[in-house]
């Protein structure tokens, strides 16, 4: 099958491809071709697990489908072929009136989608195929529910009827019974809801519903491959970065059912707790059901355990195949199967998606167990998730009123107003209210208001729901099945216990760690993580931050692995010093423009306003001992580690009162006949100062070029603390960083003035000084002449904030707010350059850059200190392109420990997202 598949990749027409390929063919290392389900219905059928039998449609045939809009011409005869086989191995065909062969048509992609795309159950089911399904199975009942599922799924599914008409007529069926579940609906019962159903068909889809078999399943694997372009499914994508030319592939498996009575029942199991990690009895069971009904949590399940009680072998035959599992794939296992009149079937098996905690916990457990090796676990955990485990977390000692109680499905503090629908979330969100989507249970459809809100709270269904599901794989705080909350969307209200009503827009909170809701707002208090990190608490203190311990392990394996160091943006001693608590090696970013704020900001007008050389220096001097205080606490703070200092960068306006607000003072004074000298003296200086385009006018090099003595105060300021450090047995490391350089010639001026001041304090102090010079490369003309600007500089630090904006054209404060939203919406940025480095074009223009610096310079320090050093992805280009290291917020440190560690360990191991 291999060189059929790379035969594919290399051909560019579809004739001699192969389509379909049986259960039998297949292995979990193809989900490219096979998609994940497909590929690991194969390998538990290669492992000899109780599979039923099936065939896969490759991800090949979706793709030769989207982009033609028709199937591929062999496609019916190999779907044919592969059909009749299956038909002769369960000894019976499909639809065959008196012993129907049932099929599900299912969705795989090669990335989890939960509930993002289409499946459909019961196909072969008829008007006549019913009747042999009930005699056979010897139960009325059984065979019209199943009947009625299947007509429910595919009019939703496939023919686009809204799913509510039919859920309002279940809900009809049983008022009239005066019964609350599904499940006490007789044989008769469910046969009036098949006509209803069928009628509800004919109205909204203008067609009967098919009774021939095979148009059902080609149908459905029609609607199938629709389903990646859904609407969800393509914001599911977009939010979990996904690409979208990956298509999906189609599963065609044969019937097994949990909905024959109390003997039969569907369940999903973890290997492992994917909320916290820990190893035992995880999952949910539901007696005389199928599938559906616990993803989509309209029935309340039992937890797993008591699967013990129900049918003793069945669990221990279900215990023994998830300890198989978890040992052949080296991880926690989300598990689908059905008990078929006491014999368990195996429907699917997946790395289950978890938690950030349980995340941590499971990847050093594996360790422990000598399934994995520390370059592997590292694979395990992303900076996402150890940024998650940074955020606060509910202050236990408040004083809180907790009203329900349900399933800790998803970590988190979360507070926000009470929403009861998916539109309403999206709209307050957007303006600016932070929501809780309150739900019965959710459905794909809610997955804008799911990704809108700070959390979700459904009062149906477990740990494996949809929601649950779902918000584990965003890291959204979520709690589940909290029963005691009456919730009626409708209304837009819920009831909580008491009596008390919830209206849409109150405040309320939820605790996805211990599954509590509360009224009102919460205080919040640090993460434990962070304490860790702040040196506040030490890993293995006590049992409640095992969390920290395993953090604590995994940074350390980080910290072996990793080639890029990691230093903080700081512009004070005290962020310097938190920056080196959280294991920054180091400042790649000190703006001095943070140190001419407050008090000083009347020395820099003073600055501006001098008319004379003499003012000028006068207000130069007077900055000097203080600009060089600052560095004297900054290189204590960093001692033994490197600071690079870049000087005086925006324009000088910006140190000016706002021109709006000074032309009000001084209108008003003149109307007033008072004195305004020194006001007017401003307001002509904003008004001369004044640029159409300041980000691209005088600032940064152009500064310490046109205003003299600027950059060589600060130099100067720079070069004495350096050396009072000296004195003080310190070990300063200072580096000067010159901004916005366009040319070399612009560096060189500056770096020969530089070297003067330098060499002077160096003479005045006894002392030798190595400062490093060097520049910020933010302008893409720096970026193509960087092997010219190498002449003059002993470093680059690459300013992908600028860069950004001057290589798109984009005024960052600007468009952001006016058309990312629709850019990202139009799938034309899968995430804002702002964010994660744009590689095409940003990212050529760093590798080309540092390509031709070193060609010049062999020895030259490369580093970047935009936030994109902080930004998980654009760490590991980073890496990729040889820089020496990343420099971003303190907070984000850890974040960009861990990342430059997982890009060293790359190779060792596959990504385990």
């Amino acid at each position: 099958m291999s060189e059929n598949k790379d035969r594919h990749v290399t051909e560019n027409g579809v004739e001699g491809m192969k389509f379909v390929y049986d259960f039998t063919e297949g292995n979990k290392d193809l989900k490219d071709f096979l998609g994940g389900k497909g590929a690991n219905l194969a390998e538990m059928t290669n492992l000899g697990l109780p599979v039923p039998p099936g065939f896969t449609i490759t991800t090949e045939a979706c793709k030769v489908y989207l982009d033609s809009g028709e199937e591929p011409p062999a496609l019916r005869d190999e779907v044919s072929a592969h059909l009749e086989a299956l038909e002769k191995k369960m000894g019976k065909k499909l639809g065959q009136p008196d012993n129907p062969l049932l099929v599900s048509v299912r969705s795989g992609a090669k990335f989890s989608m939960p509930g993002m795309m289409d499946t459909v159950l019961n196909i072969g089911l008829s008007d006549k195929s019913v009747q042999g399904l009930a005699k056979q199975a010897g139960d009325d009942r059984f065979a019209w529910d199943s009947y009625r599922r299947l007509i429910q799924m595919f009019g939703k599914t496939v023919l686009g009827v809204d799913g509510e008409l039919f859920e309002d007529a279940l809900e009809a069926a049983k008022e009239a019974k005066k019964v609350a579940d599904d499940t006490q609906l007789d044989a008769a019962d469910l046969k009036k809801l098949v006509t209803k159903f069928k009628k509800i068909v004919k109205t909204e889809a203008g067609r009967d519903f098919p009774q021939d078999p095979r148009e059902q399943m080609d149908l459905a694997i029609k609607a199938v491959f629709d389903s990646w372009n859904g609407d969800r499914a393509k914001l599911y994508r977009r939010q979990e970065r996904i690409p979208h030319d990956l298509g999906t592939a189609v599963n065609v498996c044969s019937m097994v059912f949990g909905n024959l009575g109390p003997d039969s029942g569907t369940g999903v199991a973890f290997t492992r707790d994917p909320a916290s990690g820990h190893q035992g009895v995880y999952g949910d069971y539901l007696q005389n059901a199928q599938g559906e009904d616990v993803v989509a949590g309209i029935r309340n399940t039992v937890p797993l355990a008591e699967l013990e009680n129900i049918d003793k072998k069945s669990y221990d035959q279900l215990m023994q195949i998830m300890e198989t599992l978890e040992n052949h794939y080296k991880d926690l296992c989300d598990i689908e199967f059905t008990i078929e009149r006491g014999k368990l079937w195996m429907l699917q098996t997946r790395v289950g998606k978890r938690t950030a905690a349980a995340a941590f916990r499971i990847a050093t457990q594996l360790v422990d167990q000598g399934l994995i090796d520390e370059a592997e676990a590292l694979q395990r955990v992303t900076g996402a998730q150890l940024a998650q485990l940074m955020f606060p977390r509910f202050d236990e000692k408040a004083k809180v009123q907790q009203v329900a109680r349900g399933i800790a499905a998803s970590p988190g503090a979360a507070v926000g107003k009470a929403v009861f629908d998916s539109y309403t979330a999206v709209k307050w969100s957007r303006s600016g209210e932070k929501v809780i989507l309150v739900r019965r249970e959710t459905n794909p459809d809610d997955l804008d208001g799911m990704i809108a809100a700070e959390g979700i709270l459904t009062s149906r269904g477990g740990k494996t729901s949809h929601a649950a599901v779902v918000a584990r794989g965003m890291g959204k705080t979520c709690v589940c099945g909290a029963e005691e909350l009456e919730v009626d969307t409708k209304r837009r209200r819920m009831t909580v216990p008491g009596g008390q009503v919830v209206e849409e827009g109150d405040l309320i909170s939820i605790d996805g760690s211990s599954g509590k809701v509360y009224l009102g707002e919460v205080p919040v208090v640090p993460s434990p993580v962070v304490e860790y990190f702040e040196g506040r608490m030490h890993a293995g203190a006590d049992d409640a931050d095992e969390l920290v311990e395993a953090v604590h392990r995994i940074m350390a394996f980080a910290d072996r692995k990793r080639r890029l160091r990691v230093r903080a943006n700081a512009d004070n001693a005290e962020d310097a010093l938190r920056a080196r608590r959280f294991g920054a090696q180091g400042i790649g970013l000190c703006r001095t423009e943070h140190m001419f704020l407050g008090d000083r900001r009347e020395l820099v007008e003073r600055l501006i306003l001098a008319d004379t050389e003499a003012e000028r220096e006068e207000s130069l001097k007077q900055l000097l001992p203080l600009q060089k205080q600052d560095f004297v606490e900054l290189f204590e703070a960093m001692d033994g580690l490197p600071v690079t200092v870049r000087l005086l960068d925006p324009p000088l306006h910006e140190f000016l009162p706002d021109i709006t607000e000074l032309s009000v003072r001084v209108a008003l004074a003149e109307s007033r006949q008072e004195p305004h000298e020194n006001e007017l003296r401003l307001l002509q200086a904003v008004h001369r100062l004044h640029e159409q385009n300041p980000m691209l006018g005088l600032r940064g090099v152009r500064l310490g070029l046109v205003i003299p003595g600027l950059f060589t105060m600060q130099v100067r300021a720079i070069a004495e603390a350096a050396a009072e450090r000296k004195a003080a047995k310190g070990d300063p490391r200072a580096e000067v960083m010159i901004p916005l350089v366009g040319t070399v010639q612009e560096l060189e001026i500056v770096r020969e003035e530089a070297d003067k001041v330098i060499a002077e304090v160096e003479s005045a102090t006894g002392t030798e000084l190595k400062l490093a010079i060097g520049t910020m490369i933010e302008l893409p003309r720096a970026a193509l002449t960087a092997g010219q600007i190498a002449e003059a500089a002993e470093f680059f630090s690459f300013g992908t904030n600028d860069l950004t904006q001057t290589v798109w054209g984009f005024s960052r404060d600007d468009v952001e707010a006016s058309f990312f939203t629709a850019y990202l919406e139009k799938g034309i940025f899968g995430v804002s350059p702002f964010e994660t480095i744009d590689k095409d074009g940003v990212g050529k223009l760093v590798r080309d850059a540092a390509k031709a610096g070193r060609a010049t310079r062999p020895d030259l320090k490369l580093g970047v200190c935009g936030e994109h050093g902080g930004d998980p992805e654009s760490v590991h280009f980073f890496h990729e392109v040889g820089l020496d290291y990343v420099s971003c917020s303190p907070f984000r440190i850890p974040v960009a420990r861990l990342e430059a560690g997982r890009a060293a360990s790359q190779s060792q191991g596959s990504d385990h997202r």
